[in-house]
């Protein structure tokens, strides 16, 4: 269900606007306003007000369009927390070609099949993965390297070979380039992790990125008083479309920090007077160890879940949510003004159609759980595209024109939603997605393996972690003695540490279902 194309009398929302307007806009009505603080571990944080980053944007994009870059043409941006991410994914939105966000914990082969199937002709990237990706993506036109590892300067003379340096691609801001605003011109592009072996690459145009403003502006409540903590990675939708776009939306503050840090969280939000973030299960567990401070700035919180027990330990409300790449904002949103049942997700959101459905199609009643299903206009408040995958794009609508999210959740009174659980092949490992048929592939590569299924194991912090049952040919007797820890070693140089198994489980048979598929129920209740 490809984006809408145009047709007489059709007029969308953003008719004739695109993210550089949005950004022009806010440098020119919030000029001296502090729109980025970043707050790296070691050194003071630095400010950069409206006018000065929509000038430093200018100026790369001139650069980059002298350095060769067309519009329509994808470049990787694989950097952790940091200036340059913003700057870099700015610059490229405004020039007209399309930014490719990656997951800096991707393992060489994961660099390789985004940079093949995505066709980027160049990256931009930090010391610390400047010879992961000069080695892994072998057919880009040039690498640029920034001067830090989010925040941490590099030590004299150490570089990487064969690549430049992301401060000379700088030119001048008074010659950035000029293009008619397309609202349904690709923006940028998000690789997120599906039941497929390989992740999908998820298209958004200039629409979707500014409904993902305005809407997660709206739904969050923000002001222009605002200052939103931003410690999620910015490669992921939350940090740049629920925090970034949003705040820029309402012309607030964003506090960029590295990663997330539980020791230094209160510090800065103190520091900075935050008063939003979003956190994950993960971060909340974390900050339980630490020592929470009387007082606060912090007036919301966004989160997996409203009102949890824990907003009474943190002294906080927090604002529940569903969402997805492919969605840009929350399909389904707790109220930031009304009361919200505790632990539910929220309502269907009224930008979207939420349906609820049982798996022969008829509607979920309430107390009952269901399929959750979700219909928007595609490259506007939904995705555009999975870029190059039409196989994928017709498997995840249904008849209707829904989206199907492989979500299940639980009607409750009211028109509240609960999250029941997920697809159970796919694992949520501390906020990150991981299919585990990709894991599965990999370790199927191994000699000595006839077959293999990976599950979610519970874990304190993470949520949940990757476990592998592992049938050897001729049996556990015959296993080759160090097969474990081949498998273990397969899997960290093909995948991001965050998808390798924890723990590899060798045995003679596994539970079997209908046409012989293995009941990977059962053998989530062995981990149990």
């Amino acid at each position: 269900m490809p984006a809408l194309p145009p047709s007489p009398g059709r007029v969308g929302p953003f008719a004739g606007l695109d993210v550089p307007w949005l950004l022009r806009l806010r440098a020119e009505t919030r000029r001296d306003h502090p729109f980025l603080i970043w707050a790296p571990f070691d050194q003071p944080a630095r400010t950069w007000t409206y006018g000065e980053f929509h000038e430093r944007v200018g100026a790369l994009a001139d650069g980059l369009a002298r350095r060769g870059i067309r519009p329509g043409e994808f470049v990787l941006v694989h950097l952790d927390n940091c200036i340059e991410a913003l700057l870099a994914w700015y610059a490229l939105v405004e020039l007209g070609a399309v930014a490719v966000t990656t997951n800096t914990r991707s393992a060489p082969a994961e660099m390789d099949y985004y940079a093949d199937h995505s066709q980027a002709v160049a990256a931009i990237t930090q010391p610390a993965y400047g010879e992961l990706v000069a080695r892994s993506c072998r057919n880009l036109r040039w690498i640029a390297v920034t001067a830090h590892d989010a925040g941490v300067t590099l030590a004299q003379g150490r570089g990487t070979p064969n690549t430049e340096s992301f401060e000379a691609l700088f030119a001048d801001s008074a010659d950035r380039p000029r293009r008619p605003a397309d609202p349904l011109h690709p923006c940028s592009v998000q690789y997120t992790s599906g039941t497929t072996a390989r992740p999908k690459a998820v298209l958004w145009t200039h629409a979707n990125a500014l409904w993902g403003a305005k809407v997660n502006a709206t739904h969050e409540d923000l002001r222009a008083d605002d200052v939103h903590l931003v410690h999620l990675p910015l490669f992921h939708t939350n940090a740049q479309a629920y925090s970034v776009l949003a705040a820029l939306w309402v012309g607030a503050t964003a506090v960029i920090q590295p990663r997330f840090s539980a020791s230094r969280f209160w510090k800065v939000a103190a520091e900075h007077r935050c008063t939003w973030t979003s956190v994950v299960p993960f971060c909340v567990r974390a900050l339980m160890e630490n020592e929470i401070p009387k007082s606060h700035t912090f007036r919301l919180w966004g989160s997996a879940v409203s009102s949890p027990p824990t907003d009474a330990i943190f002294g906080v409300r927090t604002i529940g949510w569903w969402g997805m790449t492919e969605t840009i904002t929350h399909g389904i949103i707790g109220d930031a003004n009304q009361p919200n049942i505790p632990m539910s997700i929220g309502r269907a959101a009224t930008e979207y159609e939420i349906r609820v459905v049982e798996d022969d199609g008829t509607p979920t009643s309430v107390g009952g759980t269901g399929n959750l299903l979700i219909r928007g206009i595609p490259g506007l408040s939904l995705f555009a595209e999975y870029l190059h995958n039409d196989k994928a794009m017709r498997d995840s609508f249904d008849a209707d024109g829904c989206f199907i999210t492989g979500d299940r959740v639980t009607l409750l009174e009211q028109g509240f939603i609960r999250f029941a659980d997920r697809n159970k092949d796919m694992l949520k490992v501390g906020g990150e997605n991981v299919a585990a048929s990709e894991v599965e592939q990999v370790i199927l590569t191994v000699p000595g393996v006839r077959e293999a299924a990976v599950v979610a194991k519970k874990h304190a912090m993470l949520d949940e972690v990757p476990v592998a049952f592992i049938i050897p040919h001729g049996g556990t007797a015959q296993a080759p003695p160090a097969l474990q820890d081949d498998i273990l070693v397969a899997c960290r140089k093909a995948l991001a540490d965050f998808k390798v198994p924890r723990e590899v489980h060798l045995v003679d048979d596994m539970p079997r279902a209908t046409l012989e598929k293995i009941a990977k129920a059962e053998l989530r209740k062995r981990l149990e």
